[in-house]
């Protein structure tokens, strides 16, 4: 595989975690890096930040009941989950692939704020890519099913989120992600 990294684009949140460190990794292999952010949030990663105002935030307010409901739990009315709810949907409305680090569910939803993401991605008949920490492997969304999987970022948009507390394994499963997609 011959990817130029240069053409290639990150859309993740800069949050700590996960999506940190895919901000890290699109730098080390020369991906371009945007993290859409609102006033108010805090981030670890800075590069490439994207200010959502509150108009561009109210294209991504899906309602908090359609969340709880694909979900299958409930979310505080805050205004803080809703806003980074919003943002995740600008992450997957730009990324054509969706890379998520989490823990999969016994429903097959994923775990917290990440699992919106992939559910967006689902929505949106995104390739979506989990990397279940606890099972130390990556999964792909098939046929309504998830499956082991070995994926390849291949699309030149994609996304990456997740978990703020990300294991040792889950950052290393990420490196060769990158590096099997851009060797």
């Amino acid at each position: 595989m011959n990817n130029d990294p240069s053409q290639f684009t990150l859309y993740s949140g800069g949050h700590r975690g996960a999506e940190a460190e895919f901000g890290k990794l699109a730098e080390k292999y020369g991906v371009k890096e945007v993290n859409f952010s609102f006033e108010g949030h805090t981030i670890e990663r800075d590069t490439g930040i994207r200010m959502l105002n509150q108009e561009a935030l109210e294209k991504g307010n899906i309602s908090m009941d359609i969340v709880s409901t694909r979900l299958g739990r409930s979310f505080s009315k805050g205004n803080k989950i809703r806003k980074v709810i919003q943002s995740i949907f600008h992450m997957v409305n730009n990324g054509y692939q969706v890379f998520a680090v989490g823990w999969i569910l016994p429903d097959k939803t994923v775990k917290g704020g990440t699992g919106w993401g992939v559910e967006l991605g689902k929505l949106f008949n995104r390739p979506v890519f989990v990397y279940e920490q606890d099972r130390k492997a990556w999964f792909s969304w098939v046929n309504n099913e998830w499956q082991m999987a070995t994926p390849v970022i291949h699309h030149k948009n994609f996304a990456g989120t997740g978990t703020r507390n990300l294991t040792d394994d889950a950052a290393a499963a990420m490196q060769d992600l990158f590096e099997r997609s851009f060797k």
